[in-house]
């Protein structure tokens, strides 16, 4: 399952991604939902999810802000980098260099029954996406334009989804698709 929150315009990130800015210039603006007073969506989520594919950039900006996983699971980074499993509190990073099939591959195993989330930037999702292998979508729509930066969603053949549901809140619009193969 791919998951991502977007801005009205399509971008999963805004201008200038990197240490300053980790989401890009305005990129903080796509998560404020899962901060918002009432916001028990990411707990609700958070209990299917058995491990993680994310993108080296992700990994790269996210763990000095998340000091452990992303998730209390076993997480797989993509990335042309060879370097040794990376232990955490909680779970350990896996660094895959053989491409995302067989870091989706391992993080199906270690998964079990539940989900894989994949939570990569723009630019692994597309890989991913590319290869054939999510079977869902989940987009948070949130109510911003950023103008510029990373598109999750560019450069795609043109693929099949049905709609699965569609929530809706102040912050955002939550949907979900599974991709037709």
């Amino acid at each position: 399952m791919l998951n991502g929150s977007v801005s009205l315009d399509g971008y999963s990130a805004g201008p200038n991604v990197g240490d300053d800015h980790p989401l890009g210039e305005g990129g903080e603006r796509l998560h404020r939902w899962l901060f918002a007073e009432g916001s028990d969506r990411d707990a609700e989520f958070s209990a299917s999810v058995g491990a993680v594919v994310l993108g080296r950039r992700t990994f790269d900006v996210g763990l000095r802000f998340w000091q452990d996983t992303p998730y209390p699971v076993p997480s797989f980074v993509l990335t042309h980098e060879d370097r040794p499993p990376l232990k955490m509190n909680s779970a350990s990073f896996t660094f895959v260099t053989d491409g995302p099939k067989n870091a989706i591959s391992q993080a199906r195993a270690a998964a079990g029954d539940k989900d894989v989330l994949v939570m990569a930037g723009a630019e692994s999702a597309r890989h991913v996406l590319h290869a054939g292998l999510v079977d869902e979508i989940r987009l948070q729509l949130v109510p911003v334009l950023l103008g510029s930066g990373a598109r999750l969603l560019d450069g795609l053949h043109p693929t099949e989804l049905e709609r699965i549901e569609v929530t809706e809140s102040d912050d955002v619009v939550h949907l979900r698709f599974r991709v037709l193969k």
